[in-house]
Parts: structure tokens; sequence; C-alpha cells
């Protein structure tokens, strides 16, 4: 039997890029890494010469090229985004080195999507855009000076999964329990908050820190799909309670 295209799983997603050579310094770094699908988050410029000019052989990148209007959009089919942070957070995922993050992508990107987001070149990603994100990876930097270009950025990450599936095979044996997708998280995030509003426990007008630490909460636990749907069923009886036999 085949074993599994890792690479073929795998999209890097960039959000907002202002420089269009940037684009194309991207998409050089992940062909030369085998990695092949490149989403982007409204860029300001593209397609742009600029950026066909610094992809230099991988035009093609730019070429098949998704452009999406959200990131929600960029990560639909994902069960996991892994968002590149320069920085620690008040309020945040778990953040790891790109080597760790690396190893856990592959594994799941052995059976199912992921994606690798990037911010925009001058405040990386915004906390909206984190909410999108399950899992944090920083590369390890001069503390002096952190500040790294986008395309390096992307070149190291990419270098990352290269090295942690050097042939873009899998080597686990065992398929997994499905894991839900974005926009099923994306669902049941929206259904949990329209829940919590009408329970009394959330005020919409003052939502506060509150949603972004639940965000974070389940972020944590990695649902599975089944975990999901069962949770959203809760959410619904919870509203709309039913009477049960008991036993």
């Amino acid at each position: 039997m085949n074993k599994p295209d890792i690479f073929n799983n795998i999209r890097v997603v960039l959000c907002q890029t202002s420089h269009p050579g940037n684009i194309g310094s991207a998409a050089r770094a992940m062909k030369t890494m085998g990695l092949r699908h490149l989403y982007l988050v409204n860029p300001l410029h593209f397609p742009d010469a600029q950026a066909t000019s610094l992809a230099t052989g991988a035009a093609d990148l730019l070429e098949s090229a998704t452009v999406c209007s959200s990131l929600p959009e960029a990560l639909t089919g994902c069960v996991l985004a892994i968002g590149m942070s320069a920085r620690k957070r008040q309020i945040s995922h778990e953040l790891v080195n790109v080597r760790e993050a690396a190893s856990r992508a592959v594994t799941i990107a052995a059976h199912q999507p992921i994606a690798l987001v990037f911010g925009t070149e001058m405040s990386g990603l915004s906390n909206a855009e984190l909410d999108c994100c399950q899992l944090l990876a920083m590369i390890p930097a001069n503390p002096e000076y952190t500040s790294l270009n986008l395309a390096a950025a992307v070149q190291v990450m990419s270098y990352e999964i290269r090295m942690a599936a050097p042939d873009g095979a899998s080597t686990v044996s065992a398929t997994p329990t499905e894991l839900a997708t974005n926009e099923a998280l994306e669902g049941f995030y929206a259904h949990l908050e329209d829940t919590l509003i009408k329970i009394g426990y959330l005020n919409p007008g003052a939502p506060k820190k509150l949603s972004e630490r639940i965000r974070r909460i389940y972020a944590r636990a990695r649902l599975e799909k089944e975990e999901v749907n069962l949770l959203r069923g809760i959410l619904t009886l919870s509203v709309t309670p039913k009477k049960h036999t008991k036993y």
C-alpha cells in the first residue's frame, strides 16, 4: 500500500501580505522543501510581476495559489492551524518551537489537512487570526533582534517540515481518530457563544476575553469530529430541554 503524501496535506497561508516580493520568495521557499499549496488571505498586491520575479522557478505555485477573503475560508477542511508568532501573548494557545510544531504537523498531515499560518509583515497575526489557530510556533532567535523576514520564516518552517518527513511520506501506521475540521469548530464556537448569551452567562455587549479563553481551552483539547457533534447536542438540549426516562 502506498504511503500518504504528507506534503499534499500541508498548506501555507499568508495573511494580508503587503509586499508582493514576499509572496514570490515564500513560494520559492516552499517549493525547495516540497510544499506546494499556497493560500493568500487578502494580499495587497497579487498577482504581481515582482512576486513572479522573486519566485524564480516556483511561479507555478503562484499560478495555482488560492486567494481567500478571510482566514476561516483559507482554513476550510483543515483540522490543525499552526500560527507563527514572534512573541508571547497575554492570552495564548500552547506555544512551541518550530521543530516541535513540525513534528506534530506531519503526524496529523499523514491523514488530514493542516495549515501553517503567517501574519502580515509589520505586525504578524492579529488576535482574531490567532483565534482561528490551535497551536502557536516560534522560531528561536536572538532576543536582542528577533525580526525575521516573512519569506525567511516560511523557509525555516518549511525546512523543519522537510526534516520531520524527509521523503514526504508517513511513518505512522495506525489511523488516528478523525479530528474536527476548522469549519466544524467555527460552527461549534458560534453555537456555544449563542447558547452562553441565551443563558445569561455571556454579555454580548461586553464579552471581554471570555470568548478568546473558551476558544483556547478547546484548542488545547484537539477536538475530534464526534466530540464536536456531542458538544453541540449538549448545547442544543441546554436551551431546549427534553424529558428523559429515568433509569
